[in-house]
């Protein structure tokens, strides 16, 4: 069964790798084209999106793949009842959506000003985000359903050509000399709505006639499911995203170049995020199938090990070799890239108590998300409080790094206390350490050798000694993987 979760993974990541290869290139194109400050507000919108989405879909998503099980489960008409499910999450949701974006139009002002001093002369730009986030949304649980019926390539597509849209314009933008005009930095909001807006309508097509129509009974046992991932899911979409805003209210002088370069520099851990993402992608729908219990036990504590093995070879390949990746970004954000390995630390714990997290979603137990999140929540509060007003966007990191450890810690504790898993801590830990001295020992040589090209060499040889030693501690047979992968 592993095998069906890794070959999902692939699906997904070989396409998520190629869509968001193309997200990506915005990146060093806006680095290039605005300056740190201008840079710092793409920062901050795009950090506040993913709460309004969190906000707005109410966990209806991991909902959806809940009772979608449940209805397999329960027999009968399952076509009728999914499709029920379906038009009832999709309806709460768009009616969501809509709400929230009147009132955003309408307050837009009001907003503007709470939002800080870079958007009172032009608080339009909180009117095109309000729509970007209503056509978001309202695709939501069309993407779901496509998850849940394993149509991988019709997803990935549909993404995809939201992806290439959005960049085309964009560079097209930038080339007639829109980003140089007084609308300026509102033109990649246009982009990106424009995108949304024909990916919304493309998607309509996969949604089989079904329109979005709420079942008030069916949406209360929904509610009484996701509410809890509401409010966890709220307050771990403010853990990734109150780092910047704490930047921009916390640092004396230049908050926003700080955001700007802060922003930067996290978008180069693409590699890792893009393993998260796909892994998620994968592994939700996986992991709250109906699986017997000892089945679910035995192949999550494995997908832990195998994740943290495949992370910290990514954390290697691009911590090390970090100077390079810099060439990314452009030249005035590079001064930051010092923070990446501590950004890359955070990105692979997150993927860590994803896959902690899976036992009390299946078990229906979703309040204990708000215990996770919230003792995130508090400490990257705490800790940034206490680092960013010193360090600045370094100490951000570091609360970051700080905020995804407590929660691993918390449900690390609420797995051992209620639904044990024979998770090999021993050999995970053992993994992590042999990385981490593998990039100690790089580190002092790098800071002590004259030729770049010599620390270079001696990173490669190390980085594919600790790839062999993962290889020869699990007793991984390469050869077999590649003929099973090509047989498919």
């Amino acid at each position: 069964m592993l095998e069906k979760l890794a070959k999902q993974t692939a699906v997904y990541g070989i396409s998520t790798i190629v869509v968001r290869f193309l997200s990506y290139l915005l990146t060093p194109y806006y680095t290039r084209v605005f300056g740190q400050e201008t840079y710092g507000v793409v920062t901050d919108i795009y950090a506040l999106i993913p709460l309004a989405l969190t906000l707005l879909t109410m966990g209806m998503e991991s909902s959806y793949f809940r009772f979608s099980a449940k209805a397999e489960e329960a027999g009968g008409d399952v076509k009728a009842a999914k499709r029920r499910l379906f038009a009832t999450t999709w309806g709460v949701t768009s009616l969501a959506a809509a709400v929230f974006f009147l009132a955003t139009a309408f307050f837009r002002d009001g907003i503007a000003r709470m939002m800080g001093e870079a958007y009172v002369a032009h608080p339009e730009y909180v009117v095109w985000v309000g729509l970007i986030i209503l056509f978001d949304v309202w695709a939501c649980i069309p993407f779901s359903r496509l998850r849940e019926q394993g149509r991988a390539m019709t997803f990935v597509g549909l993404k995809a050509m939201n992806v290439v849209l959005n960049v085309a314009l964009a560079f097209g933008f930038g080339a007639a000399g829109l980003f140089a005009s007084d609308f300026g930095v509102g033109w990649v909001f246009v982009a990106n709505l424009i995108a949304s807006v024909v990916t919304w309508l493309a998607i309509l097509g996969t949604a089989d006639r079904t329109v979005p129509k709420i079942n008030w009974a069916l949406l209360a046992a929904i509610f009484a499911y996701s509410l809890p991932l509401l409010v966890g899911g709220l307050a771990g979409t403010a853990n990734e995203f109150i780092d910047r805003q704490l930047i921009k209210y916390l640092v004396p002088e230049g908050a926003m170049a700080q955001l700007g370069i802060y922003g930067a520099i996290t978008k180069i851990a693409v590699v890792m995020m893009l393993f998260y993402q796909m892994y998620r992608l994968a592994a939700e729908p996986f992991f709250l199938s109906n699986f017997r219990k000892s089945d679910f036990v035995a192949m999550n504590a494995a997908a832990l090990k195998y994740y943290v093995m495949a992370s910290m070879l990514i954390f290697l390949g691009i911590a090390l070799f970090r100077d390079v990746f810099a060439l990314i970004v452009g030249r005035s954000f590079r001064e930051g890239i010092f923070i990446l390995p501590v950004v890359l630390g955070a990105n692979v714990l997150t993927g860590v108590w994803l896959n902690l997290s899976f036992w009390y979603k299946r078990e229906e137990r979703t309040s204990l998300a708000i215990v996770v999140t919230g003792a995130g929540l508090v400490a990257i509060v705490a800790f940034g409080f206490w680092l960013i007003p010193l360090w600045g966007y370094y100490g951000a990191a570091w609360a970051r790094l700080a905020s995804e450890t407590v929660m691993v810690a918390v449900s690390w504790w609420l797995n051992r206390r209620y639904y044990p898993t024979p998770y090999d801590w021993r050999r995970i830990g053992e993994y992590v350490a042999a990385a981490l001295a593998v990039f100690a020992v790089c580190e002092a040589l790098t800071a002590s050798a004259d030729n770049m090209f010599v620390s270079y060499a001696f990173n490669i040889v190390l980085f594919a000694l600790y790839a062999a030693y993962l290889v020869r501690r699990e007793r991984i047979d390469l050869g077999a993987m590649l003929r099973a992968f090509l047989h498919r």
